[in-house]
């Protein structure tokens, strides 16, 4: 009887640690971030520039303090994800100075030293306070790392770069997107740092969105 009664003892002890572990290795999977909490499911899907791949967008601007410090998060994140994830930077056009730095942003692209001068802009508008507003302001920042000022300039304002910045305006409105940094999944949804919990949570969200659309692909 004795034997009975600790048997019984045990057994009430140890199912709830069961249960418990159960339930941990339930979560541990992703599906405590939830649709419409965590992040945003966007009423209709943005087409993607490689259909092959899963996409992960950075929504910034380098005049963010948010995006600033996301910056080295991101990048370092980025740097690990698989070669089905296809992860590349728009920058948010929501007022006149966003706009310019787009553009600054695009000239680094077709001059050849976007990676450059990725983190040294930020650096001079976020950390340095310098505005870079002006498109003379920014060639002779960029002359300081070695671009020519006429080169930076006819890239400026070439028709290509104001057209990139044509459609990182447009697409920032497909993503419905009023706040950065923000990422977008395969062109279905959205993570902000305010609804996901902080910037490391936005990239594990990223992380459970990534393998919901693996084991969904083409839906």
């Amino acid at each position: 009887m004795t034997r009975l009664l600790v048997k019984f003892f045990l057994l009430m002890v140890l199912m709830p640690v069961s249960l418990m572990s159960t339930a941990v290795s339930a979560n541990s999977g992703g599906e405590e971030w939830v649709a419409g909490k965590h992040y945003k499911v966007l009423p209709y899907a943005v087409r993607t520039r490689d259909e092959s791949k899963i996409e992960v967008v950075e929504l910034f601007w380098y005049g963010c303090p948010h995006c600033y410090k996301f910056n080295p998060i991101v990048h370092h994140w980025a740097d690990g994800l698989a070669d089905d994830v296809d992860f590349w930077l728009s920058p948010a056009t929501f007022g006149a100075a966003w706009k310019i730095h787009a553009q600054a942003f695009y000239a680094a692209q077709v001059l050849g030293v976007q990676e450059k001068m990725h983190q040294p802009l930020f650096d001079a508008i976020v950390r340095d306070r310098k505005p870079l507003n002006s498109e003379s302001e920014l060639a002779r920042f960029f002359a300081n790392f070695g671009v020519e000022e006429k080169d930076f300039k006819k890239a400026f304002n070439s028709f290509s770069v104001k057209s990139k910045v044509d459609q990182a305006n447009a697409r920032g409105r497909s993503y419905r997107a009023t706040g950065v940094p923000a990422l977008i999944v395969n062109g279905k949804y959205r993570i902000s740092a305010a609804e996901a919990g902080g910037h490391e949570n936005m990239l594990k969200v990223a992380d459970f969105l990534i393998e919901k659309e693996r084991a969904n692909p083409g839906k």
